[in-house]
Order: structure tokens, then C-alpha cells, then sequence
């Protein structure tokens, strides 16, 4: 009866393996997975330099901004097959245009943005998010341009910063009365990405002290709320919801 029982055990923990998330989908192994921190529940993605390349894409091919996932894929054509994931990155205005420091494949598109002005963008300081030769960063709007590097292969400024060199934004409060579903980027020290969403309403401290205090980010970066959206192909996973602006995409490499 004892053996009975371990091999019951065994076939049980086996089941329970088999219907766990993928781990992979058509060549591409997942790179997102469902947490629990501080009783809310979020989905992080890790982009790895050694394994993934990151880009921004904004316009279709007909010149307009994509809106959408689905889009995306037509403007990615054959790279959409190593898509490990991809999120909204970055504030926009109502035609879907970024609203501040954009750069796509090199080229710079949208000034840095440094106006005084109302809502999340302008909860300063605000910050960049860009990838050059030396690897990805989250720095202040303040910080990036005291020390712009020469070439940024892509680049999006958003705000308001989460986390500035361990820090809660000045500004956050511990745990606000504002919930919303919000989405961001930091950078851990190994050089790693580790993009966030949360799977429902939050506030910014929370979501602040995710990126400290669980993915080890000591600067992060709020890319928005309330339109917020995941695309994960190996877990099946495309939000739907309100337009979006900029995408950062992670291509898996080959």
C-alpha cells in the first residue's frame, strides 16, 4: 500500500507538471511567467541579452501608428515567428504617436521631452529607456541628457520613474488610493530586462516595489496604466483593450 501510495504521488506531481505553463511554443521557450507579490498578482518578462534582442516599433508600413498586435505582426513579417514577447512601451498621444525621446533602428524620431506639464509623463523626474552598444538602461530624463550616449539603437522616454537608484520615486506613495492595471521596464544589475504588467488593478508603490524588492531593478520605469497590454505567443497570451502607442518587442535569437 505504501509503494501504491508513492507512485500515486509521483503520477500526480507528473500530471501537475504537464499542465503547468509552456515552456516553449514553436521554437521559441517562454520568457514570461505569473507571480504573486505582496497579495497582487502580475506577469514579469525577463529579456535576457545573451538569448534576446530588443527593438521599438511604432509605424506600419503605411506610415500610421500600428495600435495593435496584430499589426505588428504584419510589420514584423518573418522576425514575428522569434517574438519571446511584446508590450505597450511608452506615452502617446491620441493619434498613437510617442509624446516624447523616441528612437527606432537608430534613428532619432521624437526629441527628448523636458516641458512642465499634467499627468504621469510629467510626474517628474521622468525617464528614458533605450539600448546602445554597451547594453539596456533606465536613467532619468535629467541623467540621459547630461550624458546622451553617441549612438541609441532604440530609445522611449515615459514616466513617471519607479524606481531611481533603489529608490521610490519621491513622489509615490507607499500605497496610493490610484489602482490601475500598469506596465514598466527595469533593468537588473546582471544587465537584464525585466518588463512587468500587472494582472490587476494596483497602485504605483506596489508596482514600484516589484521591481526592487522582487526582480532586484534598482531603476525602473512606468510605461502606463489603464491601456496596458501583454502579447506572450508561448503562453497564448495577446491582450485586447484601448489602442496603444510605441511596442518593445524581444526577439528570441537564433
Amino acid at each position: 500500500m505504501k509503494g501504491f501510495r508513492c507512485l500515486a504521488v509521483l503520477a500526480l506531481a507528473l500530471l501537475a507538471a504537464g499542465c503547468g505553463p509552456p515552456k516553449s511554443r514553436d521554437g521559441i521557450d517562454a520568457a514570461c511567467s505569473r507571480i504573486t507579490f505582496e497579495e497582487g498578482r502580475f506577469t514579469v518578462c525577463r529579456a535576457d541579452p545573451g538569448k534576446h534582442e530588443l527593438l521599438l516599433a511604432d509605424k506600419g508600413a503605411d506610415g500610421k501608428p500600428m495600435r495593435e498586435f496584430a499589426a505588428l505582426r504584419g510589420r514584423l513579417g518573418p522576425r514575428a515567428a522569434r517574438v519571446a514577447f511584446a508590450m505597450n512601451a511608452g506615452m502617446f498621444n491620441e493619434q498613437g504617436n510617442p509624446i516624447g525621446y523616441y528612437v527606432e533602428d537608430g534613428a532619432q524620431q521624437v526629441a527628448l521631452n523636458r516641458r512642465k506639464g499634467p499627468g504621469n509623463f510629467h510626474l517628474e523626474p521622468n525617464g528614458v529607456f533605450w539600448g546602445d552598444a554597451a547594453g539596456w538602461h533606465v536613467a532619468t530624463t535629467d541623467a540621459f541628457a547630461a550624458n546622451t550616449p553617441a549612438h541609441v539603437r532604440f530609445g522611449t522616454q515615459s514616466g513617471p520613474m519607479l524606481m531611481i537608484g533603489g529608490k521610490l520615486h519621491p513622489q509615490l506613495s507607499e500605497n496610493g488610493t490610484s489602482l490601475q492595471i500598469r506596465n514598466g521596464v527595469g533593468v537588473a544589475k546582471d544587465g537584464s530586462a525585466w518588463f512587468a504588467i500587472s494582472d490587476e488593478p494596483v497602485s504605483f508603490g506596489r508596482f514600484a516595489r516589484l521591481f526592487r524588492d522582487r526582480l532586484g531593478c534598482p531603476d525602473a520605469l512606468y510605461f502606463d496604466g489603464a491601456v496596458s497590454r501583454l502579447w506572450d505567443p508561448v503562453a497564448a497570451r495577446e491582450d485586447e483593450g484601448q489602442p496603444i502607442g510605441p511596442i518593445v518587442v524581444a526577439l528570441q535569437k537564433r
